[in-house]
């Protein structure tokens, strides 16, 4: 299988299609721009879902379920809102075998039904706030689709909270920011720049957006999740308001927030090699993979007897864990096939290796020979409970020595174009320019302005492009 899969280093994006293909994470659907998700790779999704759902509803958020068919109307009510999304929208105009009275939008995002609905279901102060979230498809009409980073209808949860004042919104706003921080460094071992989008990059209708920005494996950025401070814009489109406790009748403040499919693209970007995937083991479907191996039937039945104990013990533990006893596969292509899929432990065990007490086990994330230890057999859950959380420390390492690898400072436009082309990666220049430099900049180098980190720099420098003197940095990069 890792046979079929071209050198990242040759060519990037196809090893990305590669990896997609050979671990059957999805596959091409009959519409332009869509994808089938495959049982491997939804698993993945399922356990991202799984984690973020039990986060949100421990900070209070309850799931609610918005109509996927929007108005036309309503999205006419927020001008901004409307210009930054016409250019993507599916729109069903005949239905039931005749033209509709008024077309209706299939979600791109749900800001207008749910405030439709906010203003229906908030009345006084005693409603507020009110923290909805609801995982959902979108569909907005892609140019150019890639699996998982840019498709034509995608998965993804949409936050959406009102509340009494700007200064309660906004911590909402930092707050979740935080949550897809955590979330990223500490399940899918991705280390995040939180940040703030300039006026150009941000949500369109929103006041401010926050985005968190990881490196993928060729330099390139890639948006992980965004969390916007919303105001009172949408509040007036829909006339959401509420009595104050003086009796006062005033517009709630919002916030949405969200992350898509897209993170599995990023989980591939980021650890994967030319074998396939690499998992990290807090996300992985299956944490370890046990290939019991026996020639003669005597053999088989006790390495099996024995794997199925040892699986046993671990799932007591909470391990994820699965005997792979397929018979028409050979032991080599067993390996094989969870080496491309990205298990995180591969443990072996045959006739002697049972007499000798012990396991042969392969770690995914370290190269050749160096992933390869024994197990005594004797209290192997704690052992494997042990190796995959040190695997987990050595994944997220790995990738923040590799950012870190490939963020360059320099103080000059000119250095930044000369740089760019042979070195892709995360530019940290000192910034003071406008939208039009913005477009000037994209237009020149295909990079953009990635956001202007939460943790900045101390002292003051000129601009990089401008020459004023500025207090603030930010990060310049190309992005999916």
């Amino acid at each position: 299988m890792a046979k079929n899969i071209t050198s990242p280093e040759k060519d990037f994006s196809r090893w990305y299609l590669d990896v997609i293909r050979e671990a059957e994470l999805s596959d091409s659907a009959p519409v332009r721009g869509c994808m089938v998700i495959r049982p491997y790779g939804y698993s993945i999704w399922e356990m991202m879902k799984e984690d973020l759902d039990r986060r949100f509803k421990e900070t209070g958020h309850s799931n609610a379920y918005f109509p996927l068919l929007i108005p036309e109307s309503f999205l006419k009510k927020e001008a901004e809102h409307v210009e930054g999304f016409s250019p993507e929208l599916a729109i069903v105009t005949h239905a039931g075998g005749k033209a509709l009275e008024e077309p209706l939008v299939v979600r791109p995002t749900s800001e207008t039904i749910i405030n439709h609905m906010f203003s229906k279901w908030i009345n006084s102060y005693r409603d507020l706030p009110m923290l909805l979230n609801q995982w959902a498809n979108v569909v907005r009409w892609e140019l150019r689709p890639r699996p998982f980073l840019r498709t034509t209808e995608f998965l993804w949860q949409e936050g959406h909270t009102a509340h009494a004042d700007e200064d309660s919104a906004r911590e909402e706003t930092m707050c979740m920011l935080k949550v897809y921080t955590d979330f990223m460094k500490d399940i899918a071992a991705i280390p995040v720049i939180p940040g703030i989008k300039t006026d150009k990059e941000k949500f369109a209708g929103g006041v401010n957006t926050y985005t968190i920005e990881a490196m993928m494996g060729n330099g390139w950025a890639l948006q992980g999740g965004t969390s916007h401070y919303l105001g009172t814009n949408f509040a007036k489109a829909f006339e959401t308001r509420y009595l104050d406790a003086n009796n006062e009748r005033k517009f709630v403040h919002q916030t949405s927030w969200g992350v898509t499919t897209r993170l599995v693209g990023a989980v591939i970007m980021v650890h994967g090699d030319e074998h396939g995937l690499k998992l990290p083991p807090n996300l992985a479907p299956i944490q370890a993979v046990i290939v019991p191996i026996g020639r003669k039937e005597e053999e088989k039945a006790a390495v099996r007897e024995a794997a199925h104990k040892m699986a046993d013990d671990m799932k007591e533990l909470g391990i994820r864990v699965l005997v792979d006893e397929r018979e028409d596969m050979s032991p080599g292509f067993k390996f094989n096939h969870w080496e491309v899929r990205g298990v995180p432990l591969r443990l072996e065990i045959g006739p002697r290796d049972l007499a000798e007490g012990h396991v042969l086990a392969s770690q995914r994330n370290k190269p050749g020979r160096e992933n390869k230890f024994t197990i005594p057999m004797d209290g192997i859950a704690e052992e494997i409970k042990s190796a995959l959380a040190r695997i987990q420390e050595e994944m997220l390492a790995a990738a923040v020595e590799f950012r870190e690898s490939r963020t360059y400072d320099v103080e000059t436009y000119e250095e930044f174009k000369k740089a760019l082309p042979d070195k892709p990666g995360f530019y940290r220049v000192w910034w003071d320019g406008s939208s039009e430099d913005e477009t000037r900049i994209q237009g020149e180098t295909k990079a953009t302005v990635r956001c202007i980190p939460l943790e900045q720099r101390p002292g003051t420098g000129k601009c990089f492009l401008t020459g004023r003197e500025t207090s603030t940095t930010a990060i310049i990069a190309r992005a999916y």
